[in-house]
């Protein structure tokens, strides 16, 4: 259980994920319980088979478990229906993946106003540069996806998640088609935004990104083989800030 139990946004309860490939009977995950509060900086690793994508796929609510429940803000989303996932995938989980997954032909400010597009959203254009504005990208607003560097690229894919005003990022490698370097710069805007007190999960089978962050859960077998919490390499210990928009200006991220 987290230290933090009363601001849980996600808690895992003996969670199971089983799958039938053929004959056989595939245990990805075996009874898993983990809190997760909010303002809390997370990576997720293990090897090959360990279960870490089945894990980003529950907290992600692209799957359900198999048995058990995990609680989302309070609420159980274990059983609910694919449109009801869909719903809360739209509204309280921003996604950053690997592959940036930008529309190729669309602008920056039109790939960020994207996902709102699909929902309620009010103000779509101002919530979509006011996210470009928050990782320094304002000025790329109106270059498509191959006028960008993959830097630039993947900020576009963090402001797009950010202009939902997420619970949670759930980032899946988002530095695994980066240089060091620029790895290291995208880094920085998830060290900034959860400085300004944003819930972020990194699933990542890299040490030094883990390190990074604030919290590493590490998986074997679908199981979790340890759960440390220590100070980030190389950083300062800053405490949580003021997520954006509680009374605010945000900081931009500034990275080049």
């Amino acid at each position: 259980m987290s230290e933090h139990a009363d601001d849980q946004v996600i808690e895992l309860i003996d969670v199971e994920k089983i799958y039938r490939v053929g004959t056989e009977i595939v245990r990805a995950l075996r009874g898993v319980s983990l809190s997760i509060a909010e303002n809390e900086y997370v990576a997720i690793m293990g090897p090959s088979g360990s279960g870490k994508s089945t894990m980003m796929n529950i907290l992600g609510c692209l799957d359900i478990p198999s048995l058990g429940k995990y609680l989302l803000g309070g609420k159980d989303v274990s059983k609910l229906s694919q449109s009801r996932l869909a719903r809360i995938r739209g509204t309280k989980i921003g996604f950053v993946f690997q592959t940036f997954e930008l529309l190729p032909r669309t602008t920056a400010l039109k790939n960020v106003q994207l996902p709102m597009m699909y929902a309620l959203a009010r103000h779509k254009k101002q919530r979509a540069m006011a996210a470009l504005e928050r990782v320094n990208l304002a000025d790329r607003a109106a270059h498509r996806p191959n006028q960008l560097s993959g830097g630039q690229k993947q900020r576009v894919a963090i402001a797009r998640a950010l202009a939902q005003e997420p619970d949670i990022i759930l980032a899946d490698e988002p530095t695994g088609n980066l240089d060091s370097k620029t790895g290291e710069e995208i880094m920085d805007v998830f060290d900034t935004l959860h400085s300004e007190g944003q819930t972020i999960i990194v699933v990542t089978h890299e040490e030094e990104i883990a390190a990074r962050c604030r919290r590493v859960i590490r998986l074997r077998d679908g199981s979790i083989a340890s759960d440390e919490r220590h100070e980030p390499a190389d950083q300062d210990t800053r405490g949580p800030g003021v997520r954006a928009g509680a009374g605010s200006e945000s900081p931009r991220v500034a990275v080049s």
